[in-house]
């Protein structure tokens, strides 16, 4: 690959500007798992939905009118779903995984499809902070 053709950090060939985040934490999967799906776990990294189901294709509107669907959720291993801002052109895909380690499980936050490196920065930033705050609260327990 010469340097004309070298991608920006984080762009990828095919779904174009993607973040992962992950830590590894003390606490154990079943746990990590509640904590992320419950109402307080999910307004730390998704935002406020109100009542939203983790169901295969139901759809949810945040407060700001963010919109999105759950496409996929295995209890205790995964969750797919859409994310669309309010003037984005298409939806990009958030990926949050937990995955056992030791005694420990690794939180692991992905999503591809973001239309620029602005929103890159920003999306990299907030599932940082966010992995912060659930560190925050784990160790506080």
């Amino acid at each position: 690959m010469t340097d004309e053709t070298k991608r920006p950090v984080g762009v990828t060939k095919d779904v174009g500007f993607q973040i992962g985040v992950r830590r590894a934490l003390p606490i154990q999967l079943e746990a990590a798992c509640q904590l992320l799906t419950s109402a307080g776990g999910r307004g730390i990294w998704l935002g406020s939905p109100g009542d939203i189901s983790l169901t295969k294709g139901d759809r949810y509107k945040l407060e700001d009118g963010l919109t999105g669907e759950v496409r996929v959720f295995k209890p205790l291993s995964n969750l797919r779903i859409t994310w669309q801002p309010c003037g984005w052109p298409r939806a990009s895909t958030i990926q949050v995984r937990v995955i056992p380690k030791d005694t420990r499980a690794v939180i692991a936050f992905h999503q591809e499809s973001l239309p620029g490196a602005t929103e890159w920065e920003e999306r990299r930033a907030h599932f940082a902070a966010a992995l912060d705050k659930l560190e925050s609260i784990i160790q506080s327990q």
